[in-house]
C-alpha cells in the first residue's frame, strides 16, 4: 500500500530547517541513501535537556537504517512547541517539563495533537566554580533568594560567612523547559526568575562561563554536569532534610528534591500516520528503558513506563489510521 501522506506536516531538509531560526540549532543526520526521489525524514526539535537522550539514540536508530535522515535541533521545549511543532513543522518535540495548556491549545489551532512519552529522569543541578570552597550545599530558600528578581547581589547577602562578591550568573533561556521548571519549583509563585544573568540554549557555553568565573553559578540538567565533573562542582541541594547531592541514584530514588524531573517527547499524532516516524517514535521509547540513558547522564524509564509508552503509540497508530 502506498503511504497515506494527506495529514503529514511539512517536510525539509536539514539545511532548511536551520534556517528558518531555530537560533542555537545542532543537528544528527544518518549517512543517508537515496530511496526512490527523497530520502526517509524524522525531525526534532525542542528541550536541550533532552537533547544528548535522542541524539544518541538518532545516532543507533540511523546506523540500522541508513536510508532515514534524523533532523535534531536544539529550541527549548517552549520554543520547539510554539515555532515548530505545534505549527506542524516537526514530528517530535523534546520537553523537559510538560507540556503548557496554552500550548496544547496552539496545537489544536494548527491541528496537531500531541501524544506524550516519558523518555527519562534529570536531576537538574546547581554548579559553581570548583574555587568556590565556600559552598557545598544550599538550602532551597537560599537558591530562591539567588535567582529571584530583586534578590541577593552577592554570596554574602545569603550567608554572612560567604565571600562579600558579586555573583556571575548563567542560566537557562526564557523559552527552555529548564527555565520553566526551575522558575516554577525553585522561586514559586509570587517572584520572578531575575533577568540579570547570562541566558542560553547552550548548556555547554553554561559550562564555559562557570569554569571561567570563581564567583559563578549556573543550572541544567545534570548530563552537562556529568560531562565535565572536574571542572565544575555540583551543589548538593537541602529542601529541610538535608543536603543531597545531584546523581542518578538520588534522582531515581526521589530523594533529590525538588530538582528531580522526568523529562519527555512529544509525537505529533499526525505524523504517526508515517510508517519512518512511527517506527523512529517506537525504537525511541525502547531505547529510552536502557543503558543509553544512563551513559548520557540520566535516569533511563522503567519497563512499565516504557510499556505504558508504548501502548500511548499503539492507540495513537490506530486511531490516526482509522
Amino acid at each position: 500500500m502506498p503511504e497515506d501522506t494527506s495529514r503529514r506536516p511539512p517536510r525539509f531538509s536539514r539545511r532548511g530547517f536551520l534556517a528558518a531560526g531555530a537560533a542555537g540549532a545542532a543537528g544528527f543526520t544518518g549517512c543517508a541513501r537515496v530511496l526512490g526521489d527523497e530520502n526517509r525524514q524524522v525531525n526534532v526539535a525542542g528541550s536541550s535537556t533532552v537533547f544528548p537522550i535522542v541524539e544518541a539514540i538518532a545516532s543507533d536508530y540511523t546506523q540500522r537504517n541508513p536510508t532515514v535522515n534524523v533532523s535534531i535541533s536544539k529550541t527549548g521545549s517552549g520554543g520547539g512547541f510554539s515555532n515548530f511543532f505545534c505549527p506542524g513543522m516537526t514530528d517530535l518535540n523534546n520537553a523537559s517539563r510538560p507540556i503548557a495548556d496554552e500550548e496544547v491549545q496552539q496545537c489544536a489551532d494548527n491541528g496537531t495533537e500531541p501524544v506524550e512519552f516519558v523518555v527519562g529522569t534529570d536531576a537538574l543541578t546547581v554548579v559553581v566554580n570548583p574555587e568556590a570552597d565556600w559552598v557545598d550545599c544550599v538550602t532551597v530558600d537560599e537558591l530562591r533568594r539567588i535567582w529571584e528578581a530583586d534578590g541577593a547581589e552577592t554570596w554574602s547577602d545569603v550567608r554572612d560567612d560567604w565571600p562579600d562578591e558579586e555573583f556571575e550568573l548563567f542560566g537557562a533561556a526564557t523559552v527552555s523547559g529548564t527555565f520553566d521548571y526551575f522558575r516554577e519549583t525553585v522561586i514559586g509563585e509570587g517572584a520572578n526568575h531575575r533577568g540579570d544573568y547570562s541566558a542560553t540554549e547552550k548548556d555547554r557555553t553554561i559550562v564555559r562561563g562557570v569554569q571561567g568565573n570563581e564567583y559563578a553559578m549556573g543550572y541544567f540538567g545534570f548530563a552537562y554536569y556529568s560531562e565535565n565533573p572536574d571542572s565544575i562542582k555540583a551543589v548538593a541541594i537541602d529542601d529541610g532534610e538535608g543536603c543531597v547531592e545531584p546523581s542518578l541514584e538520588t534522582a531515581k530514588e526521589g530523594t533529590y528534591r525538588p530538582l528531580s524531573r522526568p523529562l519527555f517527547t512529544y509525537a505529533s499524532k499526525e505524523s504517526l500516520a508515517n510508517d519512518t516516524v512511527r517506527d523512529f517514535v517506537r525504537f525511541y521509547i525502547e531505547k529510552a528503558a536502557t543503558d543509553l540513558v544512563s551513559d548520557v547522564g540520566y535516569v533511563p524509564i522503567t519497563e512499565g513506563t516504557r510499556d505504558e509508552n508504548l501502548n500511548r503509540l499503539e492507540e495513537a497508530v490506530e486511531d490516526v489510521e482509522g
